[in-house]
């Protein structure tokens, strides 16, 4: 039986699947993949997430701005993406937090643009994708003082410890696990698999980056997601197909989606 699964953190408009789309979504939909979410980055790229899903029964879009692009977040782009908050496929706020690893703006611009758009979140009653690298102590800080658990939301691609995992659900948040855990190092993150209960989790490909293990080097796509999927349930110790249900259930409740 093929599992039933919901790929939470896609970037299925980037210019990456621009020769390729079609083949992409298809060989998502023959591997199981019933449900996609395309997220976008900034003003521009969430239109675009927009679009496709506008254009496609299973994809659905969320809008934000990435610490990556946080200092060209001005008061027009903010206001951007609130305008793009209300249409119809767009079901959350994201990919915003913080990005201390690369450092692509500055910390100060990094927590402004957050901070305004979990407000946004709060206003529109949709939950949070949060990034977070080399920042979690800030992270949990800001999603703490901002109220994060109004509206909940997903650590994406998360990449910290047992501890950290704790803190993310005591404030409200889903887990998300990428392909990072399929990766031979990745003992942390195989721990926080087994940890985290089975109603607060999901899983995503964060395509086209970060693909599972037997297709680094590659660009990751949606029907990848299967990797993830038969990894996480052999570190848990459950069948794939009842712990896909489970997942694939988490993120249609927290998006409101069929």
């Amino acid at each position: 039986m093929t599992p039933d699964l919901f790929d939470t953190h896609a970037h299925l408009h980037f210019p990456e699947f621009d020769g390729d789309l079609g083949a992409v979504l298809e060989r998502a939909r023959a591997a199981g993949v019933r449900r996609m979410l395309t997220i976008g980055t900034d003003v521009d790229t969430s239109r675009a997430a927009i679009a496709l899903a506008q254009g496609e029964p299973d994809v659905w879009a969320a809008v934000g701005i990435h610490p990556h692009d946080a200092a060209r977040a001005d008061e027009a782009a903010l206001a951007g993406i609130e305008r793009l908050a209300g249409e119809p496929r767009v079901v959350a706020i994201g990919e915003i937090g913080l990005d201390f690893f690369r450092n692509l703006s500055p910390p100060d611009a990094q927590e402004r643009t957050f901070r305004r758009l979990l407000g946004l979140a709060r206003r529109t009653g949709k939950p949070a994708l949060v990034h977070c690298r080399d920042a979690h102590a800030d992270v949990l800080r800001v999603l703490e003082s901002e109220g994060v658990g109004e509206v909940g939301g997903i650590m994406h691609c998360f990449s910290g410890d047992v501890e950290i995992a704790r803190r993310c659900l005591e404030l409200g948040l889903l887990i998300s696990l990428a392909g990072p855990v399929t990766y031979k190092n990745a003992r942390a993150l195989a721990d926080v698999a087994r940890f985290v209960p089975a109603d607060r989790l999901v899983i995503e490909t964060d395509c086209p980056f970060l693909p599972p293990q037997g297709h680094r080097g590659q660009r990751n796509e949606p029907a990848l997601l299967t990797v993830t999927a038969a990894h996480v349930a052999g570190v848990r110790g459950e069948p794939v197909e009842r712990l896909a249900a489970r997942l694939t259930a988490n993120g249609c409740a927290l998006f409101g989606v069929p």
